[in-house]
């Protein structure tokens, strides 16, 4: 059995492909510009439309679109000829996907969109084609050459289509003034929407949990409500409900290294005064970087006037998988 080669074959595919993607720096033109501004003032949305694997690379242009603050969706070309064409409204924009410029099944549709005057950008490696002739606009998407040997399996001409898709995508996102916030609340259950989006509100514990004493409650006393609580910690207030400070694990252990009488003492002799709080609006991400830099494991939560309304913990915040 012969050793086979698959290194070889590897590289020149990717070099093939990235030099393909970087001769279309050239054709980021006017066309391109005009483009991006159908698209931009589109008042509907923006369909997308291929076959085959131009059909696979527009579902995911479609999605890069709509994640990124342009609505948008995939229409299947064969489908859109047996009823799914009353999917497209006279207020969206056609974006047609073809290397030939000659599919058939999108050739069809062709008519249909004149009639109902939808504007329609054609992506496609033949500018000569009679999709990029029909087009208000055409972007070249052509390549000398597939990666596959044979010159036939889309390969090159694929890779090139979505970057020229994603090249578009991201020239409306900063056009749009589209923020990470935008982009989480399309991403709720991300790592980035719950970093964006969680509050400390949503996670804190409060109510009944908000474990706290008074300055002159016993030591004894405050460490009953800490066990009862089970957070390792308790606010301390004063006569106004006003935070005086926090009793935790650690300070429990320098009082016992203190040997201080846990009868005897009340929780303003030996609490910690000054403590780091958050606010239930605060992003639960920003909580998180207040409490690393403080080298604390829970922080109380007040409600703007110095009154504690809840104590969260940085177990809530990995269980809610904000890091």
């Amino acid at each position: 059995m012969t050793e086979t080669d698959f290194v070889t074959p590897a590289r020149r595919t990717v070099t093939m492909e990235a030099e393909a993607i970087a001769g279309l720096t050239e054709r980021i033109d006017d066309n391109f510009d005009r483009a991006c501004r159908l698209i931009l003032n589109c008042q509907g949305r923006t369909i997308i439309t291929g076959m085959g694997k131009s059909g696979h690379i527009g579902n995911k242009i479609a999605s890069t679109l709509a994640s990124t603050g342009s609505p948008a969706f995939f229409v299947h070309p064969g489908e859109a000829s047996h009823g799914d064409l009353g999917m497209i409204t006279k207020q969206d924009v056609v974006v047609a996907i073809s290397n030939s410029g000659a599919t058939a099944e999108i050739l069809t549709l062709l008519p249909l969109i004149k009639r109902l005057q939808i504007p329609l950008i054609a992506m496609t490696g033949e500018t000569k084609s009679p999709l990029a002739l029909a087009a208000d606009v055409s972007l070249n998407i052509g390549v000398t050459q597939e990666a596959c040997p044979l010159d036939l399996a889309p390969t090159t001409s694929t890779t090139v289509t979505l970057v020229m898709g994603d090249a578009l995508a991201i020239a409306l996102l900063e056009a749009r003034g589209f923020t990470a916030e935008d982009f989480a609340f399309s991403h709720p259950s991300g790592t980035l929407g719950r970093k964006l989006l969680l509050r400390v509100g949503d996670i804190m514990h409060s109510g009944e949990e908000l474990p706290w004493v008074q300055e002159t409650t016993s030591l004894k006393d405050a460490l009953l409500e800490m066990t009862a609580k089970g957070f390792g910690i308790t606010t301390v207030v004063n006569d106004a409900n006003e935070i005086v400070g926090v009793f935790t694990d650690g300070d429990l252990r320098r009082t016992v290294d203190a040997q201080i009488d846990i009868n005897r003492a009340s929780t303003g002799e030996v609490m910690t005064r000054g403590c780091k709080t958050v606010f239930p609006d605060m992003l639960a991400a920003e909580a998180v970087k207040i409490m690393e830099d403080s080298k604390i494991t829970a922080v109380i939560v007040e409600d703007g006037a110095n009154h504690p309304v809840g104590v969260l913990r940085m177990h809530d915040i990995l269980k809610a998988g904000v890091v």
